[in-house]
């Protein structure tokens, strides 16, 4: 069985590569406990001086996987509050925490959760063809995983609010143009340039780098995450949400009424 994330040792970094294609690295509780584990890991090693996450295949990451954790069954909706305080901001908080730059390649489409785990990394290129969707809507929850706390500071509020009720897709030169992402590249010159980067910061003064991240952090974020696993827990428990996965599994369009 191939690995959930692989792991390539670099002279002075590691890149992790989210490793589920044929799901567009749809994320589980597995993947995310691999995740958290290899960050952990490039923390532990001393060589490591900065680390680059990409994905593998046609996405960067599509979001949660709809599997049991998240579908309501016989014994009644499922517990999002826990799945979101448990896994997905888990990894948030480690990226955030991380005293090593972080680079994000998105490689593809970056949807859901997979989007706030992009934006939760320190710098951030983009692969032309690649979009960014706050696709939550879509299933009738609310964004997590930080994208309540990121978007209104990297695009403003009207947009923020637009894209989390709207979800409709953000291209990647969009994505710059907002001041989303740091840079859109070309499709075949992305992950060449990202290692490129990656490699130079690795060379910088690397505690200097953490200590930047230190001053750019804010408790602001760790209360945003439980709030939004609170909300999480309540829109999972909906009609709405008990529809929205109905519908996508089903692939139709979903019937929704406004009830909690």
């Amino acid at each position: 069985m191939e690995p959930l994330v692989l792991v390539e040792p670099h002279d002075a970094w590691h890149k992790l590569v989210l490793n589920r294609p044929d799901k567009l690295n749809a994320v589980n509780e597995a993947m995310l406990t691999t995740l958290l584990a290899a960050l952990d890991a490039a923390e532990a090693d001393k060589t490591c001086r900065a680390v680059l996450l990409t994905g593998t295949g046609r996405g960067f990451c599509s979001g949660q996987e709809l599997n049991a954790s998240v579908t309501p069954g016989p014994d009644g909706p499922p517990d999002l509050q826990r799945l979101a305080s448990t896994y997905h901001h888990r990894v948030v908080q480690r990226i955030r925490a991380l005293p090593l730059p972080v680079i994000c390649a998105v490689n593809g489409i970056a949807a859901g959760a997979g989007a706030s785990f992009a934006l939760a990394c320190d710098i951030v290129l983009a692969a032309r063809g690649a979009q960014f969707i706050q696709a939550f809507v879509r299933i009738g929850l609310v964004p997590d995983s930080g994208a309540s706390f990121f978007l209104p500071r990297l695009v403003g509020e009207a947009r923020a609010r637009a894209l989390a009720m709207l979800g409709d897709p953000v291209p990647a030169a969009q994505a710059e143009a907002w001041g989303m992402i740091w840079k859109c590249i070309d499709d075949d010159a992305l992950m060449a340039e990202a290692e490129a980067l990656t490699t130079r910061l690795a060379a910088g003064p690397t505690a200097a780098l953490g200590l930047m991240k230190r001053a750019f952090a804010t408790d602001a974020l760790a209360a945003q995450l439980d709030l939004e696993a609170e909300l999480q827990g309540i829109a999972g428990r909906s009609a709405d949400s008990a529809e929205g996965v109905r519908a996508f599994l089903d692939k139709r369009k979903p019937s929704f009424t406004g009830r909690v």
